[in-house]
């Protein structure tokens, strides 16, 4: 567990599954993305707290108040010959925004990072997002030149996976 003055950061137990929902909603729909959201509270249970976890979810209080969340999860890179860990959301509510919650959050994140021995995290942010940019280029961050995130899913997914496909 991180402390700071203001906020602590600790991880999210099998008990803050609905917690851990309603924040990941309040980042779809901040993003615009609410129609893509079919996680289900069973599903997050299974797949952050079940035999073999696929992440791990933080949640930063003020007192008694959840006021922002991080998800993150192990990637590999070939380039670098190493796990890496990545940053699959974070999410602080609209009016803890600036108090410095995100950066507790990403701070967790790179201890975790440093303690696991991995040389880097990473994660993606939409071009718009603007506030998110800057605040990641001014934790030192730098943006990944070239590369763009594809998707396969849905009926692309199942064609491309189907043995009789050309």
């Amino acid at each position: 567990m991180s402390n700071s003055k203001r906020f602590r950061i600790e991880p999210a137990t099998p008990n803050d599954v609905a917690l851990v929902l309603r924040f990941i909603k309040g980042l779809a729909e901040y993003e615009g993305l609410s129609d893509e959201v079919v996680a289900t509270e069973d599903d997050l249970r299974k797949s952050l707290f079940g035999p073999e976890p696929d992440a791990e979810a933080v949640f930063a209080y003020h007192d008694t108040e959840p006021v922002g969340f991080a998800v993150f999860c192990r990637r590999y890179s070939t380039y670098l010959g190493s796990p890496i860990l990545y940053l699959e959301d974070i999410f602080v509510l609209s009016e803890w925004r600036g108090s410095g919650v995100g950066r507790e959050l990403m701070a967790y994140g790179a201890g975790l990072a440093k303690a696991r021995g991995y040389p880097m995290m990473s994660w993606s942010v939409l071009d718009w997002n603007e506030p998110a940019i800057r605040f990641y280029e001014n934790l030192g961050a730098r943006k990944a030149q070239g590369w763009s995130t594809y998707h396969l899913s849905g009926d692309a997914l199942e064609r491309l996976a189907s043995p009789d496909s050309p």
